[in-house]
Protein backbone atom coordinates (compact mmCIF):
# COMPACT_ATOMS: atom_id res chain seq x y z
CA UNK A 1 0.00 0.00 0.00
CA UNK A 2 2.74 2.20 0.54
CA UNK A 3 4.65 1.65 -2.33
CA UNK A 4 2.65 4.51 -3.82
CA UNK A 5 0.12 6.04 -1.13
CA UNK A 6 -2.49 7.94 -2.83
CA UNK A 7 -5.26 10.30 -1.81
CA UNK A 8 -7.12 7.54 0.14
CA UNK A 9 -4.18 7.10 2.21
CA UNK A 10 -3.46 10.36 3.04
CA UNK A 11 -7.27 11.33 3.60
CA UNK A 12 -6.98 8.69 7.12
CA UNK A 13 -4.25 10.11 8.95
CA UNK A 14 -2.72 7.13 11.73
CA UNK A 15 -3.22 9.60 14.27
CA UNK A 16 -3.08 13.41 15.25
CA UNK A 17 0.46 13.55 16.36
CA UNK A 18 1.52 12.50 12.99
CA UNK A 19 0.64 15.35 10.83
CA UNK A 20 4.04 17.62 12.25
CA UNK A 21 5.96 15.67 15.32
CA UNK A 22 8.30 18.23 16.22
CA UNK A 23 9.91 17.13 19.39
CA UNK A 24 11.29 13.70 20.46
CA UNK A 25 8.20 13.29 22.98
CA UNK A 26 5.85 13.48 19.68
CA UNK A 27 8.47 10.93 18.29
CA UNK A 28 8.01 8.39 21.03
CA UNK A 29 4.49 8.79 21.37
CA UNK A 30 4.13 7.80 17.53
CA UNK A 31 6.49 4.71 18.62
CA UNK A 32 4.17 3.58 21.30
CA UNK A 33 1.26 3.47 18.85
CA UNK A 34 1.73 -0.65 19.58
CA UNK A 35 -1.45 -1.09 17.23
CA UNK A 36 0.70 -0.39 14.65
CA UNK A 37 4.25 -1.27 15.17
CA UNK A 38 3.70 -4.30 17.72
CA UNK A 39 1.91 -6.94 15.23
CA UNK A 40 2.75 -8.71 12.83
CA UNK A 41 1.05 -10.81 10.33
CA UNK A 42 -1.92 -13.72 10.53
CA UNK A 43 -1.17 -15.61 7.42
CA UNK A 44 1.48 -18.06 8.74
CA UNK A 45 -0.87 -19.41 11.78
CA UNK A 46 -3.90 -19.58 9.34
CA UNK A 47 -1.61 -21.76 7.26
CA UNK A 48 0.84 -23.60 9.81
CA UNK A 49 -0.15 -27.18 10.15
CA UNK A 50 -1.03 -26.22 14.52
CA UNK A 51 -4.78 -26.32 14.23
CA UNK A 52 -7.36 -28.21 11.94
CA UNK A 53 -11.38 -27.54 11.12
CA UNK A 54 -13.48 -29.54 12.46
CA UNK A 55 -16.13 -29.88 9.88
CA UNK A 56 -17.44 -28.48 6.73
CA UNK A 57 -19.82 -27.08 7.85
CA UNK A 58 -17.41 -24.66 10.25
CA UNK A 59 -15.18 -24.39 6.96
CA UNK A 60 -18.28 -22.77 4.98
CA UNK A 61 -19.50 -20.63 8.14
CA UNK A 62 -16.18 -18.62 7.73
CA UNK A 63 -16.99 -15.52 7.03
CA UNK A 64 -14.11 -14.40 4.34
CA UNK A 65 -12.12 -15.95 1.27
CA UNK A 66 -8.87 -15.56 2.97
CA UNK A 67 -9.71 -17.72 6.20
CA UNK A 68 -10.48 -20.60 3.58
CA UNK A 69 -7.59 -19.71 1.50
CA UNK A 70 -5.48 -19.91 3.97
CA UNK A 71 -6.38 -23.18 5.37
CA UNK A 72 -6.51 -24.94 2.22
CA UNK A 73 -3.26 -23.57 0.96
CA UNK A 74 -5.03 -22.13 -2.01
CA UNK A 75 -3.15 -20.58 -5.35
CA UNK A 76 -6.05 -17.40 -5.09
CA UNK A 77 -5.35 -17.22 -1.62
CA UNK A 78 -7.36 -13.77 -1.07
CA UNK A 79 -10.40 -14.74 -3.27
CA UNK A 80 -10.60 -11.33 -4.53
CA UNK A 81 -10.45 -9.62 -1.00
CA UNK A 82 -8.39 -6.52 -0.71
CA UNK A 83 -6.78 -4.12 1.95
CA UNK A 84 -4.41 -7.32 3.21
CA UNK A 85 -3.33 -6.59 6.78
CA UNK A 86 -0.39 -9.04 6.22
CA UNK A 87 0.87 -6.05 3.87
CA UNK A 88 -1.20 -3.26 4.60
CA UNK A 89 -0.44 -2.96 8.31
CA UNK A 90 3.43 -3.56 8.31
CA UNK A 91 3.91 -1.33 5.90
CA UNK A 92 2.12 0.91 7.83
CA UNK A 93 4.61 0.25 10.68
CA UNK A 94 7.47 0.31 7.98
CA UNK A 95 5.62 4.47 7.46
CA UNK A 96 5.96 5.48 10.97
CA UNK A 97 9.47 3.93 11.61
CA UNK A 98 10.42 6.12 8.44
CA UNK A 99 8.54 9.03 9.66
CA UNK A 100 10.59 9.10 13.29
CA UNK A 101 13.98 8.31 11.60
CA UNK A 102 12.84 11.68 8.95
CA UNK A 103 11.99 13.51 11.84
CA UNK A 104 15.31 13.03 14.36
CA UNK A 105 17.60 14.43 11.40
CA UNK A 106 15.19 17.97 12.09
CA UNK A 107 16.29 17.80 15.85
CA UNK A 108 19.55 18.97 17.07
CA UNK A 109 22.05 16.56 18.97
CA UNK A 110 23.14 17.98 22.35
CA UNK A 111 24.65 16.44 25.47
CA UNK A 112 21.08 16.94 27.33
CA UNK A 113 19.21 15.40 24.91
CA UNK A 114 21.72 12.12 23.46
CA UNK A 115 20.52 9.43 25.30
CA UNK A 116 16.73 9.98 24.51
CA UNK A 117 18.13 10.62 20.72
CA UNK A 118 19.88 7.55 20.70
CA UNK A 119 17.01 5.68 22.42
CA UNK A 120 14.17 7.09 19.62
CA UNK A 121 15.86 6.51 16.89
CA UNK A 122 17.28 2.87 17.68
CA UNK A 123 13.50 2.06 18.46
CA UNK A 124 12.64 3.42 15.60
CA UNK A 125 14.92 1.62 13.39
CA UNK A 126 14.06 -1.90 15.66
CA UNK A 127 10.73 -1.17 14.21
CA UNK A 128 11.21 -0.67 10.74
CA UNK A 129 13.77 -4.18 10.63
CA UNK A 130 10.94 -6.11 12.70
CA UNK A 131 8.38 -5.48 9.79
CA UNK A 132 10.71 -6.15 7.40
CA UNK A 133 11.28 -9.30 8.58
CA UNK A 134 8.06 -10.47 8.76
CA UNK A 135 7.24 -9.18 5.38
CA UNK A 136 10.52 -11.03 3.40
CA UNK A 137 9.46 -14.38 5.86
CA UNK A 138 5.66 -14.24 4.46
CA UNK A 139 6.00 -12.69 0.99
CA UNK A 140 9.68 -14.15 -0.30
CA UNK A 141 10.88 -17.37 -0.71
CA UNK A 142 13.18 -18.82 2.29
CA UNK A 143 16.43 -17.40 2.39
CA UNK A 144 18.87 -19.64 0.24
CA UNK A 145 22.68 -18.35 0.09
CA UNK A 146 23.21 -19.48 -3.15
CA UNK A 147 19.67 -17.89 -4.99
CA UNK A 148 19.22 -14.63 -2.27
CA UNK A 149 21.10 -12.36 -4.69
CA UNK A 150 18.53 -12.79 -7.22
CA UNK A 151 15.25 -14.23 -5.46
CA UNK A 152 12.43 -11.18 -5.11
CA UNK A 153 12.24 -9.91 -1.89
CA UNK A 154 10.19 -7.03 -0.94
CA UNK A 155 10.04 -3.26 -1.56
CA UNK A 156 12.14 -1.36 0.94
CA UNK A 157 11.01 1.78 1.48
CA UNK A 158 13.47 4.18 3.29
CA UNK A 159 12.13 7.37 3.30
CA UNK A 160 8.23 8.16 4.57
CA UNK A 161 7.88 9.95 1.44
CA UNK A 162 4.83 8.62 0.15
CA UNK A 163 4.80 9.59 -3.97
CA UNK A 164 7.76 7.33 -4.57
CA UNK A 165 7.15 4.03 -5.86
CA UNK A 166 9.93 1.44 -4.79
CA UNK A 167 10.09 -1.95 -6.52
CA UNK A 168 11.15 -5.07 -5.36
CA UNK A 169 14.44 -5.68 -3.55
CA UNK A 170 16.03 -8.78 -3.55
CA UNK A 171 16.04 -11.36 -0.79
CA UNK A 172 19.70 -10.77 0.15
CA UNK A 173 19.56 -6.97 -0.66
CA UNK A 174 16.46 -7.31 2.19
CA UNK A 175 18.39 -9.34 5.24
CA UNK A 176 21.39 -7.03 4.66
CA UNK A 177 19.17 -4.05 5.12
CA UNK A 178 17.27 -5.55 7.75
CA UNK A 179 20.88 -6.48 9.62
CA UNK A 180 22.18 -2.95 8.86
CA UNK A 181 19.35 -1.62 10.60
CA UNK A 182 19.34 -4.17 13.90
CA UNK A 183 22.77 -3.69 13.90
CA UNK A 184 22.85 0.24 14.15
CA UNK A 185 19.70 -0.11 16.64
CA UNK A 186 21.86 -2.03 19.13
CA UNK A 187 24.69 0.26 19.45
CA UNK A 188 21.82 2.99 19.82
CA UNK A 189 19.46 1.39 22.23
CA UNK A 190 20.35 0.63 26.49
CA UNK A 191 19.91 -3.04 28.12
CA UNK A 192 17.71 -1.64 29.89
CA UNK A 193 14.31 -3.83 29.35
CA UNK A 194 11.43 -2.29 30.41
CA UNK A 195 9.04 -4.49 31.95
CA UNK A 196 6.02 -1.43 31.92
CA UNK A 197 6.63 -0.98 28.67
CA UNK A 198 7.42 -4.43 26.81
CA UNK A 199 6.07 -2.45 23.27
CA UNK A 200 9.85 -0.91 23.44
CA UNK A 201 12.54 -2.41 22.61
CA UNK A 202 15.77 -2.59 24.05
CA UNK A 203 19.28 -4.38 23.51
CA UNK A 204 17.97 -7.60 24.18
CA UNK A 205 15.62 -7.50 21.81
CA UNK A 206 17.47 -6.36 19.54
CA UNK A 207 20.15 -9.43 20.01
CA UNK A 208 16.61 -11.70 20.13
CA UNK A 209 16.26 -10.53 16.38
CA UNK A 210 18.97 -11.17 15.40
CA UNK A 211 19.35 -14.43 16.31
CA UNK A 212 15.36 -15.37 14.97
CA UNK A 213 16.65 -14.25 11.62
CA UNK A 214 19.83 -15.84 11.48
CA UNK A 215 18.51 -19.43 12.86
CA UNK A 216 16.13 -18.62 9.71
CA UNK A 217 18.43 -17.50 7.33
CA UNK A 218 20.85 -21.36 8.37
CA UNK A 219 23.30 -18.87 9.29
CA UNK A 220 23.87 -21.03 12.78
CA UNK A 221 27.07 -19.51 13.83
CA UNK A 222 25.95 -16.39 14.18
CA UNK A 223 22.49 -17.10 15.82
CA UNK A 224 23.95 -19.04 18.56
CA UNK A 225 26.33 -15.93 18.97
CA UNK A 226 23.34 -13.96 19.26
CA UNK A 227 21.30 -15.91 21.37
CA UNK A 228 24.21 -15.89 23.70
CA UNK A 229 24.00 -11.82 23.59
CA UNK A 230 20.79 -12.01 24.46
CA UNK A 231 20.87 -14.13 27.30
CA UNK A 232 23.62 -12.54 29.41
CA UNK A 233 21.11 -9.68 29.49
CA UNK A 234 17.94 -11.15 30.09
CA UNK A 235 17.50 -15.25 30.39
CA UNK A 236 14.89 -15.26 32.70
CA UNK A 237 12.68 -18.47 33.09
CA UNK A 238 9.48 -18.70 34.38
CA UNK A 239 8.49 -22.04 36.72
CA UNK A 240 5.93 -23.14 35.17
CA UNK A 241 4.70 -25.30 38.78
CA UNK A 242 4.14 -21.27 40.34
CA UNK A 243 1.57 -21.08 37.63
CA UNK A 244 -2.52 -21.96 37.66
CA UNK A 245 -3.00 -24.77 35.98
CA UNK A 246 -6.90 -23.59 35.44
CA UNK A 247 -6.90 -20.24 34.69
CA UNK A 248 -7.88 -19.16 30.87
CA UNK A 249 -4.90 -16.23 31.90
CA UNK A 250 -1.96 -18.28 32.93
CA UNK A 251 0.33 -15.45 32.09
CA UNK A 252 0.32 -11.56 32.50
CA UNK A 253 1.06 -8.81 29.58
CA UNK A 254 4.41 -8.16 31.07
CA UNK A 255 5.43 -11.30 32.14
CA UNK A 256 9.41 -12.04 33.01
CA UNK A 257 9.96 -14.20 30.03
CA UNK A 258 8.97 -11.36 27.55
CA UNK A 259 11.76 -9.78 26.24
CA UNK A 260 9.56 -7.71 23.15
CA UNK A 261 5.99 -7.60 23.35
CA UNK A 262 4.05 -7.95 19.55
CA UNK A 263 0.42 -10.03 18.79
CA UNK A 264 -1.01 -10.87 15.66
CA UNK A 265 -3.25 -8.13 13.10
CA UNK A 266 -6.16 -7.82 15.02
CA UNK A 267 -7.75 -9.76 12.31
CA UNK A 268 -8.92 -13.75 11.56
CA UNK A 269 -10.16 -14.32 15.14
CA UNK A 270 -12.18 -17.14 14.16
CA UNK A 271 -9.26 -19.37 13.74
CA UNK A 272 -6.35 -18.01 15.42
CA UNK A 273 -7.75 -16.45 18.04
CA UNK A 274 -7.19 -17.32 22.05
CA UNK A 275 -10.21 -19.10 23.02
CA UNK A 276 -11.56 -22.27 24.81
CA UNK A 277 -15.19 -20.90 23.82
CA UNK A 278 -14.76 -22.00 19.78
CA UNK A 279 -15.53 -25.36 18.65
CA UNK A 280 -14.79 -24.33 14.82
CA UNK A 281 -11.14 -25.27 15.49
CA UNK A 282 -8.58 -28.07 17.45
CA UNK A 283 -5.30 -27.92 18.26
CA UNK A 284 -3.51 -31.04 16.17
CA UNK A 285 -3.80 -33.62 17.62
CA UNK A 286 -0.08 -34.70 16.34
CA UNK A 287 0.99 -31.90 18.36
CA UNK A 288 -0.87 -32.63 21.92
CA UNK A 289 0.21 -36.11 21.27
CA UNK A 290 3.73 -34.80 21.81
CA UNK A 291 2.90 -33.70 25.99
CA UNK A 292 3.21 -36.07 28.43
CA UNK A 293 1.30 -36.37 31.48
CA UNK A 294 4.45 -34.48 33.79
CA UNK A 295 4.58 -32.09 31.10
CA UNK A 296 2.74 -28.73 32.68
CA UNK A 297 2.99 -26.98 29.23
CA UNK A 298 -0.26 -29.16 28.56
CA UNK A 299 -2.41 -27.86 31.39
CA UNK A 300 -0.83 -24.30 30.64
CA UNK A 301 -0.78 -23.84 26.98
CA UNK A 302 -4.13 -25.64 26.20
CA UNK A 303 -7.96 -26.42 27.41
CA UNK A 304 -10.46 -28.72 26.47
CA UNK A 305 -13.45 -27.35 24.85
CA UNK A 306 -16.88 -28.41 25.00
CA UNK A 307 -16.47 -31.22 21.44
CA UNK A 308 -13.33 -32.49 23.58
CA UNK A 309 -10.72 -30.85 21.43
CA UNK A 310 -7.73 -28.59 22.49
CA UNK A 311 -7.76 -24.66 22.10
CA UNK A 312 -5.31 -22.15 22.89
CA UNK A 313 -5.35 -20.42 26.37
CA UNK A 314 -4.20 -16.76 26.64
CA UNK A 315 -0.28 -16.76 26.29
CA UNK A 316 1.94 -13.72 27.14
CA UNK A 317 -1.11 -11.14 26.07
CA UNK A 318 -2.40 -11.39 29.67
CA UNK A 319 -6.12 -11.00 28.61
CA UNK A 320 -5.44 -10.34 25.05
CA UNK A 321 -7.31 -12.08 22.71
CA UNK A 322 -4.94 -12.29 19.96
CA UNK A 323 -1.86 -14.79 19.38
CA UNK A 324 1.70 -13.32 21.21
CA UNK A 325 4.45 -12.75 18.03
CA UNK A 326 6.55 -11.01 19.75
CA UNK A 327 10.69 -12.14 21.47
CA UNK A 328 10.71 -14.19 24.59
CA UNK A 329 13.56 -15.61 26.47
CA UNK A 330 12.05 -19.20 25.96
CA UNK A 331 12.61 -18.55 22.16
CA UNK A 332 16.30 -17.48 22.53
CA UNK A 333 17.03 -21.21 24.75
CA UNK A 334 15.48 -23.02 22.29
CA UNK A 335 17.99 -21.16 19.54
CA UNK A 336 20.73 -21.71 20.84
CA UNK A 337 20.06 -25.09 21.69
CA UNK A 338 19.38 -25.99 17.79
CA UNK A 339 22.57 -24.05 16.94
CA UNK A 340 24.77 -26.03 19.20
CA UNK A 341 23.30 -29.07 18.24
CA UNK A 342 23.94 -27.92 14.12
CA UNK A 343 27.37 -26.74 15.23
CA UNK A 344 28.36 -30.08 16.43
CA UNK A 345 28.00 -29.14 20.45
CA UNK A 346 25.11 -31.84 21.89
CA UNK A 347 26.06 -31.36 25.30
CA UNK A 348 25.33 -27.51 24.84
CA UNK A 349 22.21 -28.18 23.24
CA UNK A 350 21.41 -30.49 25.95
CA UNK A 351 22.33 -28.67 28.65
CA UNK A 352 20.08 -25.79 27.45
CA UNK A 353 17.39 -27.40 27.24
CA UNK A 354 17.34 -29.40 30.64
CA UNK A 355 17.26 -25.56 32.03
CA UNK A 356 14.32 -24.86 30.04
CA UNK A 357 12.28 -28.03 30.88
CA UNK A 358 12.67 -28.28 34.33
CA UNK A 359 10.99 -25.24 34.52
CA UNK A 360 8.52 -27.08 32.61
CA UNK A 361 7.74 -30.16 34.05
CA UNK A 362 5.86 -31.09 37.23
CA UNK A 363 8.43 -30.82 40.24
CA UNK A 364 10.02 -34.08 40.89
CA UNK A 365 8.99 -35.60 37.79
CA UNK A 366 11.57 -33.88 34.83
CA UNK A 367 14.21 -36.32 33.98
CA UNK A 368 16.99 -34.99 32.47
CA UNK A 369 17.55 -35.12 28.37
CA UNK A 370 20.41 -36.97 27.28
CA UNK A 371 21.89 -37.39 23.53
CA UNK A 372 24.73 -39.73 22.35
CA UNK A 373 25.13 -37.00 19.40
CA UNK A 374 24.40 -33.99 17.41
CA UNK A 375 21.42 -35.34 15.65
CA UNK A 376 20.00 -36.75 18.28
CA UNK A 377 20.18 -33.67 19.77
CA UNK A 378 19.05 -31.81 17.43
CA UNK A 379 15.93 -33.66 16.63
CA UNK A 380 14.99 -33.50 20.71
CA UNK A 381 15.44 -29.66 20.13
CA UNK A 382 13.07 -29.58 17.31
CA UNK A 383 10.58 -31.18 19.18
CA UNK A 384 10.52 -29.17 21.90
CA UNK A 385 10.95 -25.95 19.73
CA UNK A 386 7.55 -27.58 18.12
CA UNK A 387 6.27 -28.07 21.89
CA UNK A 388 7.19 -24.70 23.60
CA UNK A 389 6.59 -22.56 20.24
CA UNK A 390 2.56 -22.69 19.76
CA UNK A 391 0.92 -20.73 18.27
CA UNK A 392 3.49 -17.89 17.82
CA UNK A 393 3.15 -17.76 14.15
CA UNK A 394 6.85 -19.33 14.34
CA UNK A 395 5.82 -22.83 12.99
CA UNK A 396 5.10 -21.19 8.76
CA UNK A 397 8.65 -20.08 8.84
CA UNK A 398 10.30 -23.27 10.73
CA UNK A 399 8.71 -25.44 8.10
CA UNK A 400 10.11 -23.34 5.02
CA UNK A 401 13.63 -23.42 6.51
CA UNK A 402 13.28 -27.16 7.57
CA UNK A 403 12.60 -28.15 4.02
CA UNK A 404 14.70 -25.89 2.30
CA UNK A 405 17.09 -28.13 4.41
CA UNK A 406 16.06 -31.27 3.60
CA UNK A 407 13.67 -32.25 6.36
CA UNK A 408 11.10 -33.38 3.47
CA UNK A 409 8.00 -32.57 5.55
CA UNK A 410 4.55 -33.04 3.88
CA UNK A 411 1.56 -31.13 5.17
CA UNK A 412 -2.20 -32.44 4.56
CA UNK A 413 -5.70 -30.99 5.62
CA UNK A 414 -8.84 -33.58 5.51
CA UNK A 415 -12.29 -31.57 5.21
CA UNK A 416 -15.43 -33.33 4.48
CA UNK A 417 -13.31 -36.24 2.97
CA UNK A 418 -11.25 -34.62 0.73
CA UNK A 419 -7.27 -34.51 1.17
CA UNK A 420 -5.25 -31.28 0.13
CA UNK A 421 -1.67 -31.72 -0.03
CA UNK A 422 1.04 -29.04 0.98
CA UNK A 423 4.62 -30.72 -0.76
CA UNK A 424 7.80 -29.02 0.45
CA UNK A 425 9.22 -26.33 -0.81
CA UNK A 426 5.94 -25.55 -2.79
CA UNK A 427 5.87 -22.18 -3.93
CA UNK A 428 2.21 -21.76 -1.96
CA UNK A 429 4.83 -21.55 1.18
CA UNK A 430 5.22 -17.90 -0.27
CA UNK A 431 1.97 -15.84 0.05
CA UNK A 432 0.90 -13.64 -2.78
CA UNK A 433 1.37 -10.21 -2.75
CA UNK A 434 -2.02 -9.18 -2.41
CA UNK A 435 -3.69 -8.21 -5.87
CA UNK A 436 -4.63 -4.37 -5.15
CA UNK A 437 -0.73 -3.51 -4.52
CA UNK A 438 0.27 -5.05 -7.97
CA UNK A 439 -3.04 -3.59 -10.05
CA UNK A 440 -1.00 0.36 -7.89
CA UNK A 441 2.80 -0.08 -8.40
CA UNK A 442 2.61 -2.67 -10.91
CA UNK A 443 5.22 -4.60 -8.23
CA UNK A 444 6.43 -8.26 -9.11
CA UNK A 445 3.82 -10.91 -8.01
CA UNK A 446 5.27 -14.61 -6.67
CA UNK A 447 4.64 -17.32 -8.69
CA UNK A 448 2.00 -19.50 -7.43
Amino acid sequence: MLAACKKDFLGVKPSSGIVNPTTLENYQSLLDNNTILNQTGALPQMSSDEYFIVGKSDFDALNNSTYKGAYLWQKDLYGGEINQPDWNHLYKAVFYANSVLDGLQTIVQEESNRERYNEIKGQALFFRAFAFFDLIRNFSTVYNQSTAATDPGIPLRLSSGIDLIVQRATVQETFDQIIKDLNQSRELLSNNLSKANPNRPSKSAVYAMLARIYLYMGKYAEAGNAADECLKISNTIIDYNTLDLTTETPFSYNTDETLFFSTQVYNYDATTGYTSYYTNIGVSKELIALYDQYDLRLSVFFERNKLGNFNLKRGYVGSGFYPFTGLATDEIMLIKAECAARNNDPATAISTLNKLLTNRYEAGHFVPLSAPNAATALAVTLRERRKELVWRALRWSDLKRYNRDGAGIILTRTLNGQTVTLNPNSPLYVFPIPDDEISLNGIQQNIR
